[in-house]
């Protein structure tokens, strides 16, 4: 059963970070490219791709192992984010902000297990 990723709005959330943390990627030293950086891109990216990827699955079973795989990515890169402030690399309103709305996402994405779990009758 094929569900359509484009209708949620975890899944926009997430599009969007990727973005975002694309954008401010350019104020990391080249040295962290394939560091922290690295990590940080690949958690972003993560996310919005296990949305996708899940709700191409044949069980609501197997979306809900998918959109819980993105959350683990979201706290990932949430925390990447926190690092990436404190040591410099992204600046604090930006850190701010970003966190802010990786938090807005991890609600999101328990929200829709929530949902898949638990249907409406």
């Amino acid at each position: 059963m094929s569900r359509d990723f484009r209708k949620l709005r975890a899944f926009h959330l997430a599009d969007d970070l990727v973005d975002d943390i694309y954008r401010v990627a350019s104020g990391f030293p080249p040295e962290e490219r394939y560091c922290l950086l690295g990590q940080l891109k690949r958690a972003a990216v993560s996310a919005p791709s296990n949305i996708v990827e899940g709700s191409a699955r044949r069980t609501t079973a197997e979306f809900v192992n998918f959109v819980n795989i993105a959350a683990g990515s979201v706290a990932e890169a949430r925390y990447l984010v926190e690092v990436s402030g404190r040591l410099g690399f992204v600046p604090k309103d930006e850190t701010l902000q970003l966190t802010t709305r990786y938090t807005e996402l991890q609600a999101q994405l328990q929200a829709l297990m929530r949902s898949l779990r638990n249907p409406p009758s």
